[in-house]
């Protein structure tokens, strides 16, 4: 790594940055403009996303009919012989979420003194009895229940808030199943007639599904390394069942959160945070750190989805919806190319000048400047290359349902210009009421339902960097043993990460978003077999 001296005097200059500090900045692959940057950032604030409007159908949200979808979907199939496809999900993250307020329950609850139903009175805690009384519905009971047998000569006398309290902390337990802090995607999610199924199991079928070419499908999965050798494990047991059911051969690749995307740490004064030791402290840069890992990505064809979003019913009609995405996707990407193949054969003149920015606008809800009709030909060919040469990301999105999470609206930037992206509500004012009321007034949520282009129109690899908006990240508020410190969260990997990547959102049904965020929602019917129905 090359050293820029100027940088490092600065460094030194205004936050005392050490010898030491550089060789630690240098064992990790962090660049010291990186940190420089980063530091400013903490000084300056990260100016909030000022929304335009909400996209909605018809102004930035396609509707298509299920026929449209199939149309999309078979153009798709005519389409991918000749592709490489990949899915790409994130599951490096632990279940500590799911298991939250269980973990709370075991902490608080006074077992000598109180009973379970005391507990959830004094606590007013609405999600306990939904787990108490779905408990032999979900798909680890009848493992967890029988170690209970073996461990507890008396478990069948038992009384019945013994037999839950004990099974919770059996679930829990850091020595035992430690559900609470393995990764989401190893933890039993379905119960079919012949065995328990995994995230891992069920991405791997889906792939089959619809990520797959000349009877090859491509898997890849984003994993904390501690947690790789569970994953192989569960794809080693699961993956020959799930060729041979679906004639397809599978290729699983893993990869990790780069340590050179993690960010510094500052106090409530925005110096370096510093342990005891006297080192700098860094912390994980937030999914938004994944870019690095899909620009290492070779393929034509990416689907993105979380690890938590699967469903045990109603494979065909996520089918059917990812393959519609991606054949919206091909259909504009062949417009897009035919149209910077025309620019490179300087084939592009005045009257052709109107039915590109058509396009753009209507289909691909690009912004023209306000003066651009006093371009020259050149400077409008130049804007619309710009604009065209791109990555391509189709977007589902769901209707509104109350469901957290980021939502589709019109941004307008500190330039003025107006493009779609997908905004959380942490990047918003909250401050302002007119940005409060746009943000209230969203019609549509954000599931992570991605199918993305990430080549140019010659084959080549985008370098995805290139279309990060570093402005979109987030500052957070953290406690490090007691001290109080703010970090760094790198933008969105769906969010200020694509920020100027080619976007399109597309309406998709409900019954395609089914996320595990509580452990209570392996107890909604998407979750659960139907087979004794």
């Amino acid at each position: 790594m090359e050293k820029n001296f100027k940088t490092e005097d600065s460094l030194k200059q205004h936050f005392g940055f050490t010898e030491a500090d550089f060789e630690q900045i240098k064992e990790r692959g962090i660049s010291l403009e990186k940190i420089e940057t980063e530091l400013l950032l903490f000084q300056s604030g990260i100016p909030k996303i000022y929304l335009e409007r909400p996209a909605t159908i018809n102004d930035g949200i396609v509707k298509l009919s299920r026929e449209e979808f199939q149309q999309q979907a078979d153009y798709f199939d005519t389409k991918k012989g000749t592709l490489k496809l990949k899915k790409f999900v994130p599951a490096s993250g632990a279940a500590s979420r799911m298991f939250k307020f269980l973990n709370e329950f075991l902490n608080e609850f006074d077992y000598e003194n109180e009973t379970i139903n005391a507990y959830i009175n004094r606590k007013k805690d609405k999600n306990l009895p939904v787990f108490l009384a779905g408990i032999e519905k979900f798909p680890f009971y009848d493992e967890l229940k029988n170690q209970l047998k073996e461990l507890y000569a008396d478990y069948y006398t038992l009384e019945a808030h013994e037999k839950s309290y004990r099974f919770i902390q059996q679930m829990l337990d850091p020595k035992s199943f430690d559900f609470a802090n393995k990764p989401k995607g190893t933890l039993a999610f379905h119960r079919y007639k012949t065995h328990i199924a995994t995230p891992v199991e069920e991405h791997l079928n889906e792939c089959a599904f619809y990520a797959s070419s000349n009877s090859v499908s491509h898997l890849h999965f984003t994993v904390s390394e501690n947690h790789e050798n569970l994953f192989r494990k569960i794809i080693g047991q699961v993956k020959g069942q799930v060729e041979a059911q679906s004639g397809t051969k599978t290729s699983v690749s893993f990869s990790y959160q780069h340590k050179s995307t993690d960010t510094i740490a500052v106090d409530i004064k925005n110096r370096p945070f510093r342990n005891e030791e006297g080192q700098l402290v860094f912390r994980p840069g937030g999914h938004g750190a994944l870019i690095n890992n899909l620009n290492e990505l070779e393929a034509d064809v990416i689907f993105i989805k979380n690890i938590d979003n699967v469903i045990q019913n109603h494979i065909q009609e996520t089918t059917l919806y990812k393959k519609g995405l991606a054949g919206v996707l091909l259909q504009l990407q062949t417009e897009v190319f035919q149209i910077l193949r025309a620019i490179d054969d300087q084939k592009i003149n005045e009257k052709d000048i109107q039915n590109v920015l058509d396009f753009m606008i209507q289909k691909l809800n690009i912004d023209l400047p306000e003066d651009f009709i006093k371009y020259t030909l050149k400077n409008k060919i130049d804007f619309i290359k710009n604009k065209l040469n791109r990555p391509i990301r189709v977007c589902g999105m769901v209707k509104n349902e109350g469901e957290p999470g980021g939502g589709p609206f019109w941004v307008r930037s500190y330039k003025g210009n107006v493009s779609l992206q997908i905004v959380e509500s942490s990047q918003v004012d909250t401050h302002n009421a007119e940005q409060v009321e746009i943000l209230a007034h969203a019609t549509h949520f954000n599931p992570v339902d991605l199918v993305c282009a990430t080549k140019n129109h010659k084959g080549e690899k985008f370098d995805l960097h290139q279309f990060v908006d570093p402005s979109t990240g987030f500052i957070v508020h953290k406690n490090s043993k007691g001290k109080e410190l703010k970090g760094y969260e790198l933008p969105g990997l769906w969010n200020g990460a694509m920020s100027k990547w080619i976007t399109i959102f597309v309406e998709v049904p409900l019954v395609t978003f089914n996320p595990v965020k509580t452990v209570n929602d392996l107890l909604k019917p998407a979750h659960q077999p139907q087979y004794d129905n």
